[in-house]
């Protein structure tokens, strides 16, 4: 009798914002859903949103043909999988976005099909606009958005497409709630002694930051300094891998790609009104959010999922 591969229709994770959680997030869902025999992994997501990250963690060592160094990677190594390849990869990467300046989109999908055909595993980023050029789906599928969605399509879907059209749209949050912890930081390193250490955590359509102990500040007071910088629309740039630029002003951040382009399109900014405590973690957590939430909602009901 034989056994087939049981996998749940789909999987939905927070999409953080931080490199090394994004890295770690990998990890996990490489454990946890990623096959040894899968040969075709489809990525969808806004630039910026991390996709580049998510495969480094899920695979780690793997050359990316889009980043600072692979750029020079000439031609491009999938283009040249040949039958005679004791010495050529296992595992290839492709960013259909970046290539179609490069190379015509035919061509891609014939080189990934020959790729797989050979047995070889090939990563595609903006998978949805080369599937419709390809003979078949992707093993397994990662949209990354508001959050991550992680799904395994069979005969009946879901189509790249799909996928692709919700992390778009919902991405939005995501630079804005990231924004909007920015510019919140902003007041804490003018207003708390530089060694409390704080932690980054993440929530639907906003932000956690967790602290050891309870800090002495007032929150309607952080929360009027952050919507009065929202009001001015200060631009937001990026500026290096460690670093963005709001206004003049330079800002340590571990994800500099993860923002609007001005803080006046971070919208319906608020904070909950006081720090909640973590009995399990023995933390205190402030609480910001970011675009439909209520003002009045509770804690508890911020990751409900809708079911309109």
């Amino acid at each position: 009798m034989a056994i087939r591969y049981v996998n749940p229709y789909y999987s939905v994770y927070f999409a953080p914002r931080g490199a090394r959680r994004m890295l770690a997030i990998g990890r996990q869902i490489a454990q946890q859903h990623l096959d040894a025999q899968d040969r075709l992994i489809g990525l969808m997501g806004e630039a910026g949103s991390g996709k580049s990250l998510l495969i480094k963690g899920m695979f780690p060592g793997l050359e990316l043909t889009n980043d600072d160094n692979g750029v020079n990677v000439r031609p491009l190594p999938l283009l040249d999988v040949s039958d005679d390849g004791f010495y050529q990869p296992h595992t290839y990467h492709i960013d259909i976005r970046f290539e179609m300046g490069f190379t015509q989109l035919y061509i891609l999908a014939d080189a990934i099909d020959n790729a797989i055909n050979k047995g070889r595993r090939v990563i595609v980023e903006h998978f949805e606009l080369i599937y419709p050029m390809l003979r078949t789906n992707a093993e397994l599928l990662i949209g990354i958005g508001e959050e991550i969605i992680v799904t395994r399509p069979t005969l009946f879907g879901p189509e790249p497409q799909e996928i692709a059209e919700i992390v778009l749209k919902n991405g939005i949050y995501r630079r804005m709630a990231h924004s909007a912890e920015d510019l919140t930081e902003f007041y804490l390193h003018q207003h708390l002694p530089p060694d409390l250490q704080y932690i980054h955590d993440d929530i639907r359509r906003g932000f956690l930051l967790r602290f050891p102990k309870k800090p002495q500040v007032v929150i309607e007071a952080i929360e009027h300094y952050v919507k009065d910088l929202i009001s001015l629309d200060i631009p937001i740039s990026y500026h290096d891998e460690q670093h963005i630029m709001i206004g003049d002003k330079l800002h340590l951040c571990t994800n500099p790609r993860m923002h609007v382009s001005s803080t006046g399109k971070i919208d319906n900014f608020h904070l909950l009104k006081e720090f909640h405590h973590d009995l399990l973690n023995d933390d205190y957590i402030l609480v910001g959010l970011v675009g439909d939430h209520s003002k009045e909602e509770e804690l508890s009901d911020i990751n409900t999922i809708s079911l309109d």
